[in-house]
């Protein structure tokens, strides 16, 4: 595998860490580079909710009810691999969010990134936008 896609992840990294706090994991397609400088999942907690973010790959098709039984004590969940925008809850306290891919289309699907709003003592407020290209 070329570098030249690693320098790019990592050049978007420190970019939008300039920004603001960074969360990122490694998925399926990344190379060794990437993933000795990202963990395959991250545990967070912003506003008082339990975050998980994984790729999601670990689990072969992952999907909300997969992810709550391997993260039972995260609140909200967020994954990838599929890039098919998903945002879901389940059992009335666990929001699931696959915010799909904003790269470009594949797999027939189009181009999403996902957005979550969180106030302590208020449920997350999700949706998913999808990017035009």
């Amino acid at each position: 595998m070329s570098r030249f896609p690693i320098l790019i992840i990592g050049l978007l990294l420190v970019e939008l860490r300039a920004l603001a706090p960074v969360t990122a994991v490694y998925g399926n397609s990344d190379g060794l580079d990437l993933r000795s400088q990202l963990p395959q999942v991250a545990a967070i907690e912003l506003d008082g909710f339990p975050i998980v973010v994984t790729h999601g790959d670990q689990f072969g098709s992952p999907n909300p009810a997969k992810l709550h039984e391997a993260f039972p004590d995260a609140e909200i969940i967020i994954f990838g691999h599929s890039r098919r925008p998903l945002l879901e809850l389940v059992d009335k306290t666990v929001t699931v969010m696959n915010p799909g891919g904003a790269g470009a289309p594949r797999f027939g699907i189009g181009s999403s990134v996902g957005i979550l709003e969180l106030e302590p003592g208020i449920p997350p407020r999700g949706r998913i936008v999808p990017l035009g290209h």
